[in-house]
């Protein structure tokens, strides 16, 4: 079984930056993918970012993309989420995720949540 913890939430204004981490331990890291979904007060939690275990492929939802990055350190055992131009509509609670699905589209991939950390984005 694998455990996920993320960190970096907190409160930002709008145009601002913040960086997620997962940290994850239990079980080889560096040979599934890993990704980051979101999920807002009164909505679904929805996919955000998914990353393979080599980190060679990456893929993003159209309202992130070019605004967020995720990348992985196999040696630390941790996944980041860059996210930058914040916007208010960005506000949610993130979870990280993990399975073994080469990618992370959905939740049906999942087989892994972190606790989840709050992203407040204020206008």
């Amino acid at each position: 079984q694998v455990q996920l913890v993320e960190s970096g939430g907190g409160l930002v204004q709008a145009g601002g930056s913040l960086r997620l981490s997962c940290a994850a331990s239990g079980r080889t890291f560096s040979s599934y993918a890993m990704g980051w979904f979101r999920q807002a007060p009164g909505k679904e939690r929805e996919f955000v970012a998914t990353i393979s275990w080599s980190a060679y492929r990456t893929y993003y939802a159209d309202s992130v993309k070019g605004r967020f990055t995720i990348s992985r350190d196999n040696a630390k055992n941790t996944v980041y989420l860059q996210m930058n131009s914040l916007k208010p509509e960005d506000t949610a609670v993130y979870y990280c995720a993990t399975g073994r699905a080469s990618w992370l589209l959905k939740a049906a991939d999942v087989s892994s949540w972190g606790q989840g950390t709050q992203v407040t984005v204020s206008s």
